[in-house]
């Protein structure tokens, strides 16, 4: 049996902090819990701020939060650009203080290969972690398929060149990284973002969090462009106003730069009442909004990136029992199946329907929500994905 304490990994990620990055923060801490000696450099944000600190045996170096980038290429370079500077600078610290045989990057940006060749004459391997498809993300965006559109295809090409092995999170991304990427079969590992089921719990409600309401409907996740918000709003004044469910309330948990237009956009529609922003929620303050939720909603659109994408949202509604509503996505269906209804592609009006549906049959809704628990605990939950982590370890260690 190999001893995995020799086993040295930097795990790299721009986006997020850790341990706020649930997909990141259970990878370090499985590989920590199996005996690998985890680095991690990440951003500050979001009230981890400390530069520096060691948690359940994962050592985390942080850099200034970027400014995040709203639109333009010039907004993007200052971000990533500075995010880079970063990944160097500590890199070189983690290496010194710790060293590292693999270097684990996380998407976006697909420009963490760089850092990648820096160290690979060195004999450092590279582990790509891909979390989205950045061109099919810049094109849901901005709406084209211009100059930079092909830069990123070719950012992604070097990216999956460069790496010895790369985890995708679902199948699509798997076909990715084989028919795109060119990579070996052998060499992708599917490793599904799933929620820990020992921490989401199905649990009591709380009146409090329902204002009132005969119905919670609840949203959680990133506030942004592409996450179809304007969609969500769309539907809840069609399922108020034309459909007469006013017995309803709307929780959005979250963070991202769309937020004050949605609230812009509740309040223009007179929707003020209906609709409560909490904010970034996290552990306990969380699963008491979910777990008043009746219905979970994830209005992202169909597009070529939300098509192919694993919804984080979802799969946290259905590890809670609770029935969700989405639009028709390819990925949205294999991760829910008959936990959710579909909606048609991109049509508030038809979401608003599949709304009205669970409110007026709430027990097909109880019915849903154990299905999907009961999907996630058999196929989907942590415990599944971790040993396909494990695997794409051992592979990257023996190439």
């Amino acid at each position: 049996m190999t001893d995995k304490t020799n086993r040295r990994v930097l795990i790299v990620v721009e986006n997020l902090p850790v341990p706020l990055d649930r997909r990141v923060w259970l990878e370090a801490t499985t590989l920590a819990g199996q005996g690998y000696r985890v680095s991690v450099i990440c951003p500050t944000g979001r009230g981890w701020d400390a530069q520096y600190e060691e948690i359940d045996g994962v050592h985390i170096y942080r850099y200034p939060e970027p400014p995040e980038a709203h639109s333009g290429a010039l907004s993007y370079a200052r971000e990533w650009g500075g995010a880079l500077w970063h990944m160097f600078r500590l890199a070189r610290t983690v290496r010194r203080e710790r060293g590292f045989d693999v270097i684990h990057g996380c998407n976006p940006p697909d420009l963490i290969f760089l850092l990648a060749l820096r160290y690979r004459l060195s004999g450092v391997r590279y582990l790509f972690d891909h979390h989205d498809v950045c061109p099919e993300l810049f094109e849901a965006k901005f709406g084209n398929k211009g100059v930079l559109y092909k830069i990123m295809k070719l950012w992604e090409r070097m990216t999956f060149a460069t790496a010895h092995v790369s985890m995708a999170t679902n199948e699509s991304f798997r076909e990715i990284a084989i028919r795109r990427g060119r990579m070996s079969p052998d060499d992708v590992f599917v490793v599904r973002s799933a929620p820990q089921i020992e921490k989401f719990k199905p649990g009591p409600a709380d009146p409090e969090v329902k204002k009132g309401a005969s119905t919670l409907i609840g949203y959680v996740g990133v506030i942004g462009q592409q996450e179809g918000m304007d969609l969500l709003v769309q539907a809840a004044e069609h399922l108020i106003h034309s459909l007469g469910h006013k017995d309803v309330h709307f929780a959005i948990v979250g963070f991202g730069p769309e937020v004050p237009n949605v609230i812009e956009d509740v309040k223009s529609r007179g929707l003020e009442p209906y609709f409560t922003f909490t904010g970034p929620l996290y552990g306990d303050d969380l699963l008491r909004v979910l777990n008043t939720a009746d219905i979970g909603v994830a209005p992202d659109p169909k597009n070529e990136m939300n098509d192919i994408s694993t919804m984080n949202k979802v799969m946290e509604y259905m590890t809670l029992e609770k029935p969700s509503v989405q639009f028709d996505l390819k990925e949205g269906r294999a991760s829910a199946g008959d936990a959710s209804l579909y909606a048609m592609a991109n049509d508030p009006q038809d979401f608003a329907a599949k709304l009205a549906e669970l409110i007026e049959d709430p027990e097909k809704g109880h019915q849903m929500g154990l299905l999907g628990r009961a999907r996630v605990l058999e196929n989907l939950s942590w415990d599944h994905s971790a040993p396909h982590l494990l695997a794409a370890y051992d592979r990257v260690f023996d190439r």
